[in-house]
């Protein structure tokens, strides 16, 4: 499997196709909440997947400062359906805390996480930092992180 990031302008057609197959298979589908997926904000964010072969198979994107919330913002977290249960969103929310980080040079990160995901991400560092609150019909919290930046 292969880890990639890149953001919006250099994804190929084929990968563009492949990650909004599989957030609409999840977000849309298996969750069965109608919403719009495709907001504006795929281009002015990182894309973080996983391919395996020519699918992607897990993936989230980093969203710059301001654009939904003050700090960098990761969203649209999600796995493939068969590959859940294999370690590959905690690899994934690993390398993208440690990009945002390392390499973006910011410290603060916030997510909306699933109510169910609490534990998950509390796992990770992100502490809980508001009540929670319904976004399209399914319980959600919003949630901070924040890392010192190491030196190299």
């Amino acid at each position: 499997m292969n880890l990639v990031i890149k953001r919006f302008e250099n994804l190929t057609p084929k990968e563009v196709y492949s990650i909004l197959k599989l957030r609409n298979a999840v977000f849309i589908v298996e969750q069965n909440c109608a919403y719009q997926d495709c907001d504006d904000n795929d281009d002015r964010a990182f894309h973080l997947f996983i391919k395996e072969k020519d699918d992607v198979v897990a993936y989230l994107r980093i969203l710059d400062k301001g654009i939904t919330f003050d700090e960098i913002a990761i969203g649209r977290v999600v796995v493939e359906k068969r590959h859940r249960g294999t370690g590959l969103s905690r690899k994934i929310m690993n390398k993208a805390i440690d990009f945002v980080v390392n390499e973006i040079g910011e410290t603060s990160i916030k997510i909306q996480a699933q109510s169910y995901l609490i534990e998950f991400y509390e796992s990770l560092g992100f502490k809980a930092i508001s009540e929670e609150y319904l976004e399209d019909e399914i319980p959600h919290i919003d949630m901070l992180l924040y890392k010192s930046i190491s030196i190299k």
